[in-house]
């Protein structure tokens, strides 16, 4: 449904408004200082790309935030892939009493991250370098997100190690993930895992729905 909001090409109007501020409550001001750091350093370290700056808040942070209700309110979850800290960061700050661990391979991402967590004296997240595979078998946690990192197939060889017994794997993908969902049933009987649920994650009047994908991990 249109909204004022996707009316304006500034992306800091959107972020401004009172309905952004609404939805995010508390955690507003620490979701924005985030969202202002990457706009000013994001493009210039590689994080994202020059189209996305004005787009923040709407392809980025509010596309991030639509997986948080989605997820625990307490416990453990591990964002792979976290790059710039999407979704990692934003649910940190939206879920203080979560442990967030963000898994990344790449050194500038990581120094990045640690940077963000200081800035934003987030207490309740670890910065981890590596592949998720890398962390197979050192610890597991109540979810794993990611936000587009690869096929559900994959993706589930890389969360579901990470995951315990009963916890989820919770992911943002793109609206045609049901056709993923067939070359990805072999593995996800590997993790007594039944079909995943396709759930639309709404934020705000006016900013496109984002497709949650979410799977249980059996015995």
């Amino acid at each position: 449904m249109p909204g004022g909001d996707t009316e304006v090409p500034d992306g800091d109007t959107l972020g401004t408004s009172d309905s952004v501020k609404a939805y995010l409550g508390d955690a507003y001001d620490g979701v924005a200082h985030y969202a202002e750091m990457l706009r000013d350093q994001g493009e210039l370290r590689g994080l994202i790309g020059p189209r996305e700056v004005p787009r923040i808040w709407e392809r980025h942070i509010l596309n991030s935030a639509a997986v948080v209700p989605f997820l625990p309110t307490s416990g453990s979850v591990a964002d792979i892939g976290s790059g710039a800290g999407l979704p990692g960061v934003v649910l940190a700050v939206m879920r203080p009493q979560l442990e967030v661990i963000l898994v990344e391979p790449m050194e500038r991402r990581t120094t990045w991250l640690s940077e963000v967590v200081a800035e934003l004296g987030l207490t309740n997240v670890q910065v981890k370098r590596g592949r998720a595979e890398e962390y197979h078998g050192a610890f597991e946690v109540d979810a794993v997100t990611s936000r587009a990192v690869a096929a559900l197939s994959k993706l589930v060889r890389l969360s579901m190690p990470l995951v315990r017994v009963g916890g989820e794997m919770v992911i943002l993908k793109g609206r045609s993930v049901a056709e993923e969902v067939d070359p990805a049933r072999k593995v996800l009987r590997k993790y007594a895992a039944g079909d995943p649920d396709i759930l639309e994650g709404s934020t705000v009047e006016g900013v496109e729905s984002t497709t949650i994908v979410r799977v249980r991990r059996g015995k």
